[in-house]
């Protein structure tokens, strides 16, 4: 049942982004200059992209951090996040986050999976990190991505009280965050 349901979830998901794409191919954003990127957030020292690495894409994210019950205790499952350009107003889809770690364009097709190399505790959400890309697809907006941050987190932790069911017994928890990703510089 729990299946059938993320399934409708999913579909949902998938079919809200595509409708949010086409009305954002219709408003002409090519044609309209954009600013230089910049975070918006303090990045910690941990959590700093090495040199060499410029910045490509910064989008502001929410979604949940589903967790299962495992050996007694909350474990982290899978994210499931939509992303938006950071100031983008109306919240247009551009990518979808998810199990692997793994962000997906839904303007391109472009994808880059990632592996954590780094993180930065943080009291009542969930850590930054920093993350090194480990494979990418495409040749849209994640291709060739070397590294991507997650920061401004806010929600996400996993419940504090032990669960007593089985692997099949899971929550989500919303979170919020701001990712960046860099490519090698040229």
């Amino acid at each position: 049942m729990k299946i059938a349901r993320r399934l409708v979830l999913t579909t949902a998901a998938v079919t809200a982004v595509a409708a949010g794409t086409l009305v954002s191919a219709t408003v002409g954003q090519a044609a309209t200059p954009q600013p230089p990127l910049r975070l918006g957030v303090t990045v910690p020292d941990a959590l700093k992209v090495p040199d060499g690495n410029t910045l490509t894409g910064v989008f502001s994210a929410a979604g949940v951090q589903t967790y299962t019950c495992t050996n007694s205790a909350w474990t982290l499952l899978e994210p499931a996040a939509t992303l938006w350009a950071k100031n983008d107003r109306a919240k247009r889809p551009v990518a979808l986050h998810s199990r692997g770690p793994v962000w997906v364009s839904t303007v391109d097709g472009s994808a880059v999976n990632g592996s954590a190399i780094a993180n930065s505790p943080k009291t009542g959400t969930i850590p930054e990190l920093l993350l090194k890309a480990t494979a990418t697809r495409g040749t849209g907006m994640f291709a060739d991505v070397s590294y991507v941050q997650r920061l401004g987190t806010s929600g996400g932790v996993a419940p504090t009280t032990a669960c007593t069911g089985t692997s099949t017994d899971q929550v989500s928890v919303q979170y919020t965050a701001t990712y960046a990703f860099y490519k090698p510089a040229k």
